[in-house]
């Protein structure tokens, strides 16, 4: 058999999968990676991918070609994995807890690993004594800023923001900066708003590293980002890096919000029809909330795609077909609600492409990506995906 000479793994047809299978459109993905690079350089600012999405070297090797760059990673083990592939930079940019933060400080002692925690508490401020102390490593770390009540984190103007500030230090850590993330963003759908929601997001960073600097502290480092934001923002003054994960792959929340086209979307779980239901307009798929997952990110959105949205084998959208209930092992396709389409006609053995909802939690149920170029029937590699904590 042909094999791939990158990935030394057998070339495939898709009719060949088991399903459900996870695929990943290379060409969309190349598309994705260098739209928001491209606009990152034009504004004068690092980007810092966050890996949480892909979970995966190969996908990390599209953004980097030659050689390991800055990441973000939401898991220690993620930050594992990509250390053992040779990446030295990196921020871990979930809230510390204090197994967390001892783990990550072993991984730095073990491997000379840069890897930034996060935190926003002075009691996390306190505990990192006691890491330094038990690993011998002097952690690095980012206070984390809410800049639209949508998570954690601290206000600009919060006195608290000054006192974790003075206990990181006298814990004996380095503090390198502020770090927010603008995750309101994602209830949004308007140019104008995005715009908007970007330069709140920059100018509430920017102050409170202003006002730590006139408190003593450097802060060199100010990090924010989320995918719409990312690609709204407008100007990234005062900020040195930019922080962005699901727009390697977009996916129909973010198609929801305007930041990209269905087109645009990387990733599908390839399903097979077992069954149809002519009488209810339904067709039943072997693809169930195990291998979509559960996420309904749309379902507050203008138009709601259910479990997802059906294209057909090749990956060209069936108009209002969408997975309109979710099992453990089955999906139930239909016709939107509301729309005056007839089903298509998906005999049993037939093969769909279902677009994820939330690509990070849809890629989140699978081992691997089987990658695809297109509509092309052929499986050009095999690429593997961490998981776990």
């Amino acid at each position: 058999m042909e094999t791939n000479a990158k990935s030394l793994e057998p070339v495939q047809k898709i009719d060949g999968l088991v399903t459900p299978s996870l695929l990943l459109d290379r060409g969309k993905l190349e598309r994705n990676i260098n739209r928001l690079a491209d606009h990152a350089r034009k504004l004068g600012v690092v980007l810092r991918p966050h890996m949480k999405t892909a979970k995966s070297i190969d996908v990390a090797r599209q953004v980097f070609p030659t050689e390991p760059g800055p990441i973000t990673v939401s898991t220690i083990a993620e930050a594992e994995y990509f250390a053992d592939h040779g990446y030295r930079d990196m921020t871990y940019a979930v809230g510390l807890s204090p197994a967390s933060a001892r783990r990550a400080s072993e991984l730095c002692r073990r491997t000379g690993v840069a890897l930034k925690l996060l935190l926003d508490t002075v009691e996390q401020a306190d505990a990192l004594a006691d890491v330094r102390k038990a690993t011998g490593v002097t952690p690095s770390v980012f206070i984390e800023l809410d800049c639209a009540d949508h998570r954690g984190g601290l206000k600009p103007d919060d006195p608290k923001l000054i006192e974790v500030a003075d206990r990181v230090v006298a814990a004996g850590a380095h503090l390198v900066g502020v770090l927010a993330h603008a995750g309101e963003s994602y209830r949004l759908s308007t140019p104008d708003a995005l715009v908007r929601a970007a330069e709140n997001e920059r100018s509430a960073t920017v102050r409170a590293a202003e006002i730590l600097r006139a408190r003593g502290h450097a802060c060199p480092i100010v990090s924010l980002g989320s995918t719409p934001t990312a690609h709204f923002a407008e100007n990234f003054d005062g900020v040195t890096e930019l922080r962005a994960g699901v727009y390697m792959f977009f996916d129909l929340v973010q198609h929801g919000v305007g930041v990209c086209a269905v087109d645009d979307i990387a990733i599908s779980v390839l399903a097979t029809v077992i069954g149809v239901k002519p009488e209810k307009g339904w067709v039943l798929v072997d693809a169930g909330w195990m291998a979509l997952s559960r996420d309904r990110g749309t379902a507050s959105q203008r138009v709601d795609q259910g479990y997802g949205l059906v294209c057909d084998e090749a990956g060209r959208v069936l108009e209002d077909v969408i997975v309109s209930q979710a099992s453990q092992e089955h999906g139930i396709l239909a016709i939107r609600s509301g729309s005056p389409k007839s089903m298509p006609d998906l005999r049993v053995g037939a093969r769909v492409r279902i677009l994820p909802n939330h690509a990070c939690a849809m890629a989140g149920q699978h081992d691997f990506y089987s990658v695809v170029n297109g509509g092309s029937p052929e499986i050009d590699a095999r690429w593997e995906r961490i998981r776990g904590w």
